[in-house]
Order: C-alpha cells, then sequence, then structure tokens
C-alpha cells in the first residue's frame, strides 16, 4: 500500500510538476525589448557593464538567428506572432502593391492595419483575448488592429522622429513603468531604432557604433533601477532581443557593385519592382517574361535569384501569397542596385539569416529566468512561445516550440523538481 500511494503522489506531481513562480498578487508581468539592429557580437568590444551584469543575472544565448526575412518588419512580426514570415506575410518594410505599384515607406506603414492584419494574432491581441492588458511602445506592428481590436496603450513612432535621443530613451522607460504599476498593464513591447541607424550610416566598425552601444548599456542600467524604484522586481521579467545584425556594405575600389539593369532591362521585362533596398529584392515579371527574368539575373555576380515556388524550405518563403514570384537575395556585404548606383548606406541587413553577420541577441532576467545560464543558439521565432508561458496564456497557432526555451526557466522548488523530475523519467507507470 505504502508503495502504491507512494507511485500515485508521484505521478499527481509529475503532471503538476512545473509551476511557475507567481508575485504574491497574481500572474507575472512582462517586458520585452527590441533594439534594432543590435549583431551578436556588438557588445564584446565594448565596456558593457550593465550588459555583463545581465549575464550574472540572467539569461544569455549564445545568438539568436531571425527569419528570413532579415528586416526590421518581417523579423518583429516573427517575434510577436510566432509564425514564418509566409504565415504572417509581413514581407518586407515597405508596404506595397504590385498591381497599382503602390510602396510606402517603413515608417509610415506602422499604422496601417491592412499590411499587418493578413490573420495571425500577435501576442498584445491573444493575451487581450485572454484578460490580461497589453502596450505597445514604438514596437512594429503594435500601431495596426487586428480585426478591429486595437493594443490597450500604444505610442507609434513617427517618420522623421529621431532615434537616438538618450534622455528620451529614459523618458520611454518612465512611461512604459507607469503603465505596469499605474495602469497595470501584463504586457508591454518597447522598440528602440538603435543601433540600427548608427549601422547604416556608419557602419558596424565605426567608432560611433561603440558609442551607440555604450548609449544602450547606459540605458539597460536605468531600466533597472527603474525597475527598482517602481517595486517589480519580484513580479517583471524582461526580454531584450533585436531583429537582425549588420554587415559592413562593400563599395567601389574593392568590389564592382552589382547594377541589375545591365543584365536585364527592368522596364521591359519586369511589372513591379523593389531592388534598392540593401540585400534583398524582389521582382515580379510580365507575363510570360518568369523564366527569361530568372536566367537574365542569375548571371548576374555576387547574388543569388529564386524562383519563390522554388525557394529552399528553411527560408520559409515559398507559401506567401503576398510576395512576388522572383526573390534575389545579394551575398553578404552586396547591395542590390536596380539601375545606377545611389546607395550611401555603409552598412545593412536583409542578406541570408545563416550569416554570422545578420544573427542577433537574446537576454532575459526576472523571476522566472535562472540565473548565470547560457543557453545554445536558437532561432527567434521561438520566443513567442516563450512569452506565453511567461504570461501564462495559450498561444496562438504558431511556428516556435516551448522546448527550445524552457531550460531557462525558474520554476517553484527547482531543486525539488529536479528531484521529481529523476523520479518521473525512472519510473515505469
Amino acid at each position: 500500500m505504502k508503495l502504491e500511494l507512494f507511485v500515485v503522489l508521484v505521478a499527481v506531481t509529475c503532471a503538476t510538476s512545473k509551476p511557475l513562480n507567481k508575485a504574491t498578487t497574481g500572474k507575472n508581468k512582462l517586458l520585452l525589448v527590441s533594439f534594432d539592429g543590435f549583431r551578436w557580437d556588438y557588445d564584446q568590444d565594448v565596456e558593457t557593464p550593465h550588459f555583463d551584469q545581465l549575464v550574472v543575472d540572467g539569461v544569455k544565448a549564445k545568438y539568436i538567428t531571425p527569419p528570413m526575412l532579415t528586416m526590421t518588419s518581417p523579423s518583429h512580426f516573427t517575434t510577436i506572432t510566432g509564425r514564418w514570415v509566409e504565415d504572417h506575410e509581413v514581407v518586407h518594410n515597405m508596404m506595397f502593391n504590385t498591381k497599382t505599384n503602390l510602396k510606402v515607406p517603413h515608417k509610415k506603414t506602422l499604422t496601417r492595419s491592412e499590411w499587418w492584419d493578413n490573420g495571425a494574432l500577435p501576442l498584445w491581441i491573444t493575451a487581450q483575448d485572454q484578460g490580461l492588458k497589453t502596450g505597445s511602445f514604438f514596437f512594429p506592428g503594435g500601431g495596426a488592429n487586428y480585426s478591429g481590436q486595437a493594443v490597450n496603450q500604444v505610442v507609434v513612432e513617427e517618420a522623421g522622429h529621431p532615434d537616438d535621443n538618450e534622455t528620451e530613451w529614459r523618458q520611454n522607460i518612465d512611461t512604459v513603468m507607469s503603465w505596469f504599476t499605474e495602469e497595470d498593464l501584463d504586457l508591454v513591447t518597447l522598440y528602440y531604432g538603435e543601433p540600427d541607424n548608427v549601422g547604416h550610416a556608419k557602419g558596424p566598425d565605426h567608432p560611433r557604433r561603440i558609442e551607440i552601444i555604450e548609449q544602450i548599456d547606459r540605458t539597460i542600467g536605468y531600466l533597472r533601477e527603474a525597475i527598482s524604484r517602481h517595486g517589480l522586481n519580484d513580479s517583471l521579467n524582461v526580454i531584450i532581443t533585436s531583429d537582425h545584425g549588420m554587415t559592413t556594405v562593400k563599395k567601389r575600389p574593392e568590389v564592382d557593385e552589382i547594377i541589375l539593369n545591365k543584365y536585364l532591362n527592368l522596364l521591359q521585362h519586369a511589372s513591379f519592382e523593389i531592388l534598392d533596398y540593401g540585400g534583398f529584392g524582389i521582382l515580379t515579371p510580365r507575363p510570360g517574361q518568369e523564366q527569361k527574368v530568372y536566367d537574365a539575373l542569375s548571371n548576374a555576380p555576387n547574388l543569388t535569384v529564386y524562383k519563390k515556388s522554388e525557394m529552399p524550405e528553411s527560408f520559409h518563403l515559398a507559401k506567401s501569397e503576398r510576395l512576388p514570384p522572383i526573390v534575389v537575395v545579394a551575398d553578404l556585404g552586396f547591395n542590390l542596385n536596380s539601375r545606377f548606383i545611389v546607395y550611401v548606406n555603409k552598412g545593412d541587413h536583409g542578406y541570408h539569416n545563416g550569416e554570422m553577420d545578420m544573427k542577433t541577441i537574446f537576454r532575459a532576467f526576472g523571476p522566472n529566468f535562472k540565473r548565470n545560464f547560457l543557453t545554445e543558439p536558437f532561432d527567434s521565432i521561438h520566443i513567442y512561445p516563450l512569452m506565453c508561458k511567461l504570461l501564462q496564456i495559450e498561444p496562438a497557432p504558431h511556428n516556435g516550440s516551448l522546448a527550445v526555451t524552457e531550460d531557462m526557466l525558474q520554476y517553484n522548488g527547482e531543486s525539488e523538481q529536479t528531484k521529481v523530475g529523476q523520479m518521473c523519467r525512472s519510473s515505469s507507470f
């Protein structure tokens, strides 16, 4: 009888063995912070005491891999939906329409719901549908409506807004902290446009990039002070990540830059194109011209041309209805130019997500995260189910897996859980 009772107790314990820590008042809150264009190694050649302390106090991934495409809007929307780009259909920073030739710059798309609302529910809406309150501060996608539903608290970044004002960065943190404490929000996403702008303008190897990383590090220090000041240390989990990395653009006289019109008369053979946008380009051939366009561009150096229907499965782009039939990906550091060279950026992204220069960061700390825990690299798509676990909500359909990130979580009675887990694994029932 004693053995039977023991078996029953262990079985029940195994079934319920991983409750997350909770603050005494209920579920813990979550802050997701994204620093645009923060390459995985940007803190390795800079004095970053606050980032260094995060390694001691929380979780660090060696790096994470963004989705194809390594662009701001597609990558951020993968993080907040847990869906591949072919599923959520935010397939470029620019909003476009291949039939009308509409092209809308990135920041002007931020409130255009028709670009974002394609059936894949972002975490804000899923959380709100389950009784939580959410907010978005400058985060891509946060300013749109989803089936008519808006995020509870929203601040949208306007075109032309400066991205590098450190005083404003701190004010934004203060606003977010007030959302948690005064408005009782459960989830907030906070976006910063650096170090992306500096990476584009100066290149990843420029001293100004080091200065902006130092500024980001000070901001992390201010964030942690603000969390303490608002009494959130025991109830707020924080994830810090990014959307893509950055690489140096190769230019003359070191290389011959790519001008695609040398290999194909674009005006004659294409009805729509976005080919002057970093390392990634899209093109709609005129009727009956697809093979000719593909063959001609295949002769261009330092790039790879794909028919959408034949792209590698690992890209998770082939099923997209919005993406045009021809996709062009430049070799790392080569810039795509359609007709002539007007490109001034010294750094860029949009290249293959397998390139190390496109990898980015992941840090996390708070009551539900282990301390001094280094995890192996993983794909950014797995952040979504982790966030759902932290918020204790049922996720919407997604392509990620909690199994990839669950080891970084701290559970109630961790040492006892380890013993119980061992018993569960060794039991035959």
